[in-house]
């Protein structure tokens, strides 16, 4: 899987990018930020990915992010912020994920957030309140 995943970013037409289920996957390519049409993010059941790095802020019109059972997700990277068309944000039984920050303010087109099991996040940031799309 991994050197499928080295020549994704020569795919720039593609707009949804399933990878579920990747369970040796312990990162994605820098070359993924090569996807300006992805409009589909699905990392779900990813249990060895630690974390998504900044250059997920080059999806700049990615709609739908799913974070499903990705056991070692810490946090979100600040850049996700920078994802201005984001409609959908799934974070499913993220069991590491201690807090959301508040970058989270600047997703203004999130329309759906959907939190199920995420046993260590205690509080939401007040700044939520801010999206009014939501």
């Amino acid at each position: 899987m991994t050197e499928l995943l080295t020549f994704i970013g020569q795919l720039t037409a593609l707009q949804e990018l399933k990878l579920s289920y990747c369970t040796e996957l312990k990162e994605l390519p820098t070359s993924i930020d090569q996807l300006t049409a992805l409009q589909e993010l699905d990392l779900s059941w990813h249990s060895k990915l630690k974390e998504l790095s900044t250059f997920i802020s080059q999806l700049i019109v990615l709609q739908k992010l799913y974070l499903s059972q990705c056991d070692e997700l810490k946090e979100l990277p600040t850049s996700i912020g920078q994802l201005i068309a984001l409609q959908k944000l799934y974070l499913l039984q993220c069991d590491e994920l201690k807090e959301l920050h508040t970058y989270i303010d600047q997703l203004t087109t999130l329309q759906e957030l959907t939190m199920w099991l995420c046993s260590k996040l205690k509080e939401l940031p007040t700044s939520i309140g801010q999206l009014m799309a939501l």
